[in-house]
């Protein structure tokens, strides 16, 4: 009987220990923050790489002008080794996300890649005084216009995640110098 009485005890502890241990897991989650949300993006000011860019690039470099305090602006670079390359990224807020992209470099691997993959159509649109020509893929859609402001190689890319109608948007504000 008492090699019985000793395992109960064992059982019993063991028991406790486990309820003991939960309890304390428990307590130490609910003073841990929970946040599930997505994070908040950080706004760049982008103007002194613009500034940068403008003096550096050999075609006049694209920003936008009075889009709204909603367009986010969150990614900037220019990269004068690599293709005299201009990259300026913006979320809208429902989410979406929309970049401007130049470059010297071929003009068939930069759409490929400033597009994520989107293929060319038929379609054209005459933005700002500039045609662009619509290209449409499964993760981005994009606005190409080639030769810009009259440079033979410079391209244009207006792409990203939002609808071809804040693509425009976007195309219709910029402001080449």
């Amino acid at each position: 009987m008492a090699g019985t009485q000793g395992k109960q005890k064992t059982a019993r502890s063991m028991i406790y220990s486990l309820g003991v241990t939960i309890v304390a897991g428990l307590v130490m989650w609910a003073f841990v923050p929970h946040d599930d949300g997505e994070p908040e993006l950080r706004r760049v000011d982008y103007r002194v790489e613009l500034l940068t860019a403008r003096r550096a690039a050999p075609y006049p470099v694209a920003a936008p002008e009075g889009l709204a305090a909603d367009w986010k602006p969150t990614s900037v670079r220019y990269q004068g080794a690599d293709s005299d390359t201009w990259h300026l990224g913006f979320h809208t807020s429902d989410g979406d996300y929309v970049q401007v992209q130049q470059s010297t470099g071929k003009p068939a691997a930069f759409i490929e890649e400033a597009s994520q993959g989107a293929k060319a159509t038929e379609v054209t649109e005459e933005i700002g005084g500039r045609t662009w020509t619509r290209y449409e893929g499964g993760r981005y859609d994009a606005l190409v216009l080639k030769d810009t402001g009259g440079v033979k190689g410079a391209t244009t890319v207006v792409s990203g995640t939002a609808s071809f109608a804040r693509l425009e948007k976007m195309a219709a504000a910029l402001k080449m110098a």
